[in-house]
């Protein structure tokens, strides 16, 4: 019954993802006007917001103009709902079950942000260090100990990434900010497995992308979603993938 209920609650709140994501791009209030079609503007009812199970039944379209939906909708949506699960199953009902439902969904909603318009807005960017902070903040109340480790991981995240930006121009801007808040949220053993997760992933698309020439080799390509992808596997599998790491030697 707890799963059911995670479940549920990953996937309502994946279809406030799509909207976040849809209107940050396009840079519109993500409260006003309520959801609609954006190709001939018909307001959805309750019935063509249930997530997946619309999608599913309207056949992936529009039930007005027959527009098609993006199969991000879905996507996301089911995505959020997994991590939601993954994330219940090994934190249980605790302080940091919260923290990283929060955090995963930031980075959906970065992730896909970025990889659309390879670009990173301020207001998630503000969002995902204020939100660090209070966590921060929760555990020091609640240990009495300052939490040093997770200033040390927004330290490090932000002062890594920011080098290569200076040093390289092979980064953008945008990527300092997800570093910083994943450093903020996941500590110095999370941030480390971020970035290096990160930079394999990066690594082996470019050189896919490179092989089959599916973009021109001067192509900028958003580094934010492997970020975002490292950062969740770190959440999840941070402290095992560092004990195999050490394991071989």
């Amino acid at each position: 019954m707890d799963i059911f209920l995670v479940v549920i609650f990953g996937l309502v709140i994946g279809s406030f993802l799509n909207v976040c994501i849809c209107r940050i791009a396009n840079e519109e209030s993500i409260a006003f006007p309520p959801s609609h079609c954006t190709n001939c503007g018909y307001e959805l009812k309750a019935k063509d917001l249930i997530p997946v199970l619309s999608y599913i039944f309207l056949g992936g379209k529009c039930r007005s103009c027959k527009e098609k939906i993006s199969i991000q909708y879905p996507i996301v949506e089911i995505l959020n709902a997994i991590l939601y699960v993954a994330i219940y199953l090994k934190f249980g009902f605790t302080l940091n079950l919260f923290k990283f439902c929060l955090l995963a969904s930031l980075l959906i909603v970065i992730g896909f942000i970025d990889f659309k318009t390879k670009y990173v807005y301020n207001s998630t960017v503000v969002f995902g260090v204020v939100s660090g902070i209070l966590f921060a903040a929760l555990e020091w109340i609640e240990t009495k100990s300052i939490p040093w480790n997770y200033v040390a991981g927004a330290f490090i995240g932000f002062g890594i990434i920011y080098l290569i930006v200076v040093l390289t121009r092979g980064m953008g801007e945008g990527d300092i900010d997800i570093a910083l808040i994943c450093g903020l949220f996941l500590g110095i053993k999370g941030i480390l497995v971020t970035l290096f997760l990160a930079i394999i992933l990066g690594g082996i698309v470019a050189t896919i992308i490179l092989i089959f020439k599916l973009k021109e080799r001067k192509a900028e390509i958003a580094f934010g979603p492997y970020l975002a992808i490292g950062g969740i596997i770190a959440c999840l599998y941070g402290s095992r993938l560092i004990d195999i790491y050490l394991g071989l030697f």
